[in-house]
């Protein structure tokens, strides 16, 4: 319940985290984003919500620079990946074992939804996957395991991660002053998540009529 209540009130943890610490809050930032992206057993961090976040915190904050803000979150994004991948192409599918506090991690369905992006999207699922929870996580992961040329991962990486971190961070920065917003933030994040998956939502209903096409062939 502390999870939920952070992801939808991120908003006010970060006025009070940048009180606290001030431009320390730099290194908190990105220390969220590299963890989520770099550590494929943390799929639950809140970047979405949290980039938007941001973006509205800059806005209404002296102390932090929009533009060093940006520049640290995209190191963070690609960096973490990077790491992701070097733990999938390493370590491989010996890390799904992985337990935390008696649960598994790492569960075989996200693995298996990350697999049906690659066959839908190939690799440009490292860039779509940037927006979707869970998915991005283990996308990079996935690609490790998969072998992927590095050169081609680093390619769809930093694209993936400058537009993720440019278009969220920056619609928070430029909507986020906008009373409505400011006031309905919780009602936002529903909306970035609910965005976020509709393509799981729509490769699932996809997988539906074409399982009942095949049935009513037979």
């Amino acid at each position: 319940m502390e999870l939920i209540d952070f992801i939808f009130h991120i908003d006010k943890y970060l006025h009070v985290f940048i009180a606290e610490y001030g431009v320390w809050l730099y290194a908190i930032l990105f220390l969220v984003i590299f963890v989520e992206t770099g550590l494929v057993v943390m799929p639950f961090l809140p970047g979405d919500s949290l980039l938007f976040a941001t973006g509205m915190l800059v806005a209404q904050s002296d102390e932090l620079n929009i533009v060093v803000t940006v520049v640290l979150l995209l190191i963070a994004a690609i960096s973490g990946d990077s790491l992701n991948y070097y733990l999938g192409k390493r370590v491989g599918m010996r890390l799904t074992n992985f337990k935390l506090f008696g649960k598994q991690v790492i569960k075989p369905e996200h693995i298996e939804k990350t697999h049906a992006f690659y066959e839908k999207y190939g690799e440009r699922t490292i860039v779509i996957a940037r927006f979707v929870p869970i998915v991005r996580t283990l996308a990079p992961f996935v690609a490790g395991i998969g072998k992927m040329k590095y050169m081609t991962f680093m390619t769809y990486n930093v694209i993936g991660g400058v537009i993720w971190v440019v278009v969220l961070t920056l619609a928070g920065y430029f909507l986020g002053n906008i009373p409505f917003v400011k006031d309905n933030f919780s009602k936002i994040v529903l909306l970035i998540i609910f965005v976020s998956v509709l393509p799981i939502v729509f490769e699932f209903v996809k997988a539906k009529m074409q399982a009942r096409k095949t049935k009513e062939i037979q």
